[in-house]
């Protein structure tokens, strides 16, 4: 099972940077027909922790690291994030247009931070990248310049809202992805 660990920002905020995303370039040419993989807005997620393909066996052992590292991170208040600015990664082929993740991000930071711990504790695989939380837009590749569309969300802010729970996915890759939801801890 490929498996990630995600927060979801709520149907507003996803419906506001839906209608940005429509104004940007990449959102005209989406809707021209260009196939430049726009991120669907039900899917749309933070990617707080990357684990990767874990066997179906190791599923409890994934519960029990999540469950241990999500308990000590739970606030009076969930984290109040908000979606704003643009960013880029990669060039050519491998483009990814995302927007920020503002607002109470530290808590974030520290939440994957106690995932990446316990999975390793686990031993248990995770991505060791530096946490950036970001949220994809689109993954064009060469099909369109994303600089103007990164400029212009530099300009954007939506609305804030509270991360009110961690997720564990288990994503299917493939012509269309899907996403399955195989259980969440409250923030």
């Amino acid at each position: 099972m490929r498996l990630f660990v995600a927060v979801h920002p709520p149907p507003e905020a996803v419906a506001d940077l839906a209608a940005q995303v429509a104004r940007l370039r990449i959102g005209l040419a989406a809707a021209a027909g260009t196939d430049v993989r726009l991120a669907d807005p039900a899917d749309v997620h933070v990617t707080v922790a990357f684990l990767g393909e874990v066997g179906v066996d190791r599923l409890p052992a994934v519960r029990d690291a999540l469950d241990r590292a999500a308990g000590p991170c739970r606030g009076p208040e969930p984290p109040r994030l908000r979606l704003g600015r643009g960013g880029r990664f990669g060039y050519g082929r491998r483009t990814v247009l995302w927007v920020d993740v503002l607002g109470e991000v530290e808590r974030l930071a520290t939440l994957a931070g106690r995932i990446r711990d316990e999975l390793c504790a686990a031993g248990l695989p995770h991505d060791d990248r530096p946490f950036r939380p970001h949220l994809t837009i689109a993954r064009p590749g060469d099909r369109i310049d994303v600089e103007e569309d990164r400029i212009t969300l530099d300009g954007y802010l939506g609305p804030s809202w509270r991360a009110t729970e961690v997720v564990l996915v288990r994503s299917h890759l493939g012509p269309v992805r899907r996403y399955d939801h195989l259980a969440a801890w409250p923030l």
